[in-house]
């Protein structure tokens, strides 16, 4: 349930209710929006029987909340949230470009990458260093030398660093060396991955699982958030269906979708959501104009000799001309690409 305090309320009068809230063993979650204050109440709703908030002069009303998610719930916060990530932030306003290899495959080809996704207006730079794959005998990635090279690479663009975890020993190791973690949608619904992301304090990616609707994606964003961690950013990259044509099938409906339900950020991956390099530059596009965030974008010095994932990689070209045609749909869209 959330508490909807009248505009006038006072400092005093929002802490009383918090306090009646905490007194009665539930967590109160405060949103300060600049119109109005919200009070979440999560736990068990019918311990608050008998107290009375409801007729305090100072409480609007309350409203129930059905949705089994109630952090990331956008009534629980009406305002977009915008995350912080390294020097820069992804949100409302601005245009986040993920940009990258799939797979980090030495140093050379990630530094190679970076200064090249750098020059096109990228603001992170993506590459995987811990590869979940479908066959046991493909590669794997270099783990955590794979890792230091990335710090190597934002030390010398000055580009944020991303990278996947598949563990809670990828956690610790990749917490010393990148900006934000990445949970892949094979692990979405990993839940002690989750929790030790939330407990990471480090900014999350989540990718949306391959056959996962949106009211499981956002219980898993909930985990995360319930360990303390409210820096928290979606990813649709495609799901599972009985069309062959593509990879996956891209779910653009789930941009506005997650918009109306959450206030957490939503970026779109048009590169596994197709598998084919030739659908990433007109579903960015598409991604764009129906109200993401950001997008992230598979970037390789020559994709044919890429070690994961070159049918959809876009080669340096292809990605500086990609960046120059999104400008007049993002500027369309009220964002700007921030390039630091």
């Amino acid at each position: 349930m959330i508490i909807i305090m009248k505009p006038n309320a006072s400092k005093e009068a929002i802490k009383k209710v918090t306090d009646t809230i905490e007194s009665k063993g539930l967590h109160p979650h405060l949103s300060e929006g600049s119109q109005v204050t919200i009070i979440g109440v999560v736990g068990d709703k019918t311990k608050l029987h008998g107290s009375n908030i409801e007729m305090s002069e100072d409480v609007d009303k309350i409203v129930p909340v059905t949705e089994s998610y109630k952090l990331v719930n956008k009534k629980f916060h009406p305002e977009d949230s915008v995350i912080p990530v390294g020097n820069t932030h992804i949100g409302p306003g601005t245009m986040t470009v993920m940009a990258g290899p799939c797979a980090i495959e030495s140093r050379e080809q990630l530094m190679e990458t970076a200064f090249a996704v750098k020059k096109a207006g990228a603001t992170f730079l993506r590459g995987g260093a811990y590869k979940p794959r479908t066959s046991p005998y493909s590669f794997q990635g270099l783990e955590e030398e794979g890792l230091k090279y990335m710090k190597e690479a934002r030390e010398a663009t000055g580009l944020n660093v991303i990278c996947e975890v598949t563990s809670a020993h990828a956690i610790e190791a990749a917490a010393k060396y990148v900006d934000m973690l990445q949970i892949g949608a094979r692990n979405m619904q990993n839940f002690e991955l989750l929790k030790e992301a939330g407990k990471s304090g480090l900014p999350v990616l989540l990718k949306r699982g391959l056959c996962a609707t949106i009211d499981e994606w956002l219980n898993a964003a909930e985990y995360i958030i319930s360990e303390g961690n409210p820096n928290i950013v979606l990813c649709e990259r495609g799901i599972r269906t009985y069309e062959t044509s593509t990879r996956n099938t891209l779910d653009i409906s789930a941009v506005p979708v997650i918009r109306q339900k959450s206030h957490l950020p939503v970026i779109v991956d048009p590169s596994h959501a197709t598998g084919v390099r030739a659908y990433v530059a007109p579903l960015a596009k598409a991604a764009v104009a129906v109200g993401a965030d950001g997008l992230m974008i598979e970037v390789h010095p020559c994709p044919a000799c890429a070690l994961s994932d070159g049918p959809q990689s876009l080669t340096f070209d292809a990605f500086d001309t990609l960046m120059k045609d999104l400008k007049p749909y993002a500027a369309l869209a009220g964002r700007t690409f921030e390039v630091k």
